[in-house]
C-alpha cells in the first residue's frame, strides 16, 4: 500500500524545483486562474485545464 501512495505522489513533484532553500515552480501559472493553476506545456501551446486558456507558441 506504501508503494502506490508514493507512486502516486511522485508525479506531482516533478513540477516543483529545489535550490537550495528555495522551492520554485518549473511551469507557468495560468494569468485567468492565478498563481494556485498550473498550465501544461504541449508540443506548440501552453494550455490551462480549469479554464482552457491556451497560448500558441511562435515558431
Amino acid at each position: 500500500m506504501a508503494k502506490e501512495a508514493k507512486k502516486k505522489l511522485s508525479g506531482r513533484w516533478k513540477l516543483y524545483e529545489k535550490s537550495g532553500d528555495k522551492i520554485t515552480r518549473k511551469n507557468r501559472s495560468c494569468p485567468k486562474c492565478g498563481e494556485g493553476t498550473f498550465m501544461a506545456k504541449h508540443a506548440n501551446r501552453w494550455a490551462c485545464g480549469a479554464c482552457k486558456y491556451t497560448e500558441f507558441l511562435q515558431k
